[in-house]
């Protein structure tokens, strides 16, 4: 299985990392492969692109380097598509779309609504994280289906694209192969469930024990206390 994560400047760091950690611990049971990705190979901060996002005088972001770009896997040939190399860079089963600041602003998040309007139609499945949704909403791979998102940002988002199904009491929705959860550490509730879908209940539960994350392994996403 191969996923990826497609990140942006300004992205929110336990959206990323959450799941991240998740696949991390996946990796040690069975093989997986993980691209990260951006529009560049240059590392990608946490820092807002609002320089007024911050505390006055604080200094505090991540970083994360690529190991890919968006063009890796949009930009090729019908010959490299064919070769090795060009299967293995093309066939991203698995998305994952965190949100945050950087969503707010066209000139940073545009290339991550191309990529995933781009490569949707050959995921096996597209996760969102908080405003990630937003990202998705954007790039019409929402129309017609049940999504949620952020509490926080919620009328922001659903402002984004009237032709989605909106569940404002969710941790998370499962619409066909789109999974969107709600916001910053709902990407974990949701990266465990998709692992259930996956692997099984049984690996899903151990990978929470693992990482010491409090996790009902039959959550259906519908219990939402933020909400």
């Amino acid at each position: 299985m191969h996923y990826a994560i497609a990140l942006f400047p300004g992205f929110e760091a336990l959206d990323a990392f959450g799941p991240l950690e998740i696949l991390n611990t996946l990796s040690k049971q069975t093989a997986i492969e993980l691209s990260v990705l951006a529009a560049t190979r240059e590392p990608v901060s946490t820092r807002s692109p609002d320089p007024d996002a911050a505390a006055k005088g604080s200094v505090c972001s991540q970083e994360i380097v690529p190991t890919g770009t968006f063009d890796d896997f949009l930009a090729l040939s019908p010959d490299a598509r064919s070769s090795r190399e060009g299967k293995r860079k093309r066939e991203i089963d698995v998305l994952i779309v965190p949100g945050g600041a950087g969503t707010r602003f066209p000139e940073v998040i545009q290339p991550v609504i191309e990529f995933v309007r781009g490569v949707y139609p050959s995921l096996r499945y597209a996760v969102s994280v908080c405003t990630g949704s937003g990202v998705f909403a954007r790039a019409g791979i929402l129309d017609g289906k049940r999504a949620t998102t952020n509490k926080l940002r919620w009328g922001d988002i659903i402002a984004l694209r009237t032709e989605v199904d909106w569940v404002r009491n969710a941790r998370w929705v499962v619409d066909g192969n789109v999974w969107t959860s709600s916001g910053v550490s709902a990407g974990i509730d949701v990266t465990l469930a998709l692992t259930r879908e996956v692997y099984g209940s049984e690996v899903a539960v151990e990978v929470a024990r693992f990482i010491e994350y409090v996790w009902d392994g039959g959550d259906d996403g519908t219990r939402d206390p933020f909400a």
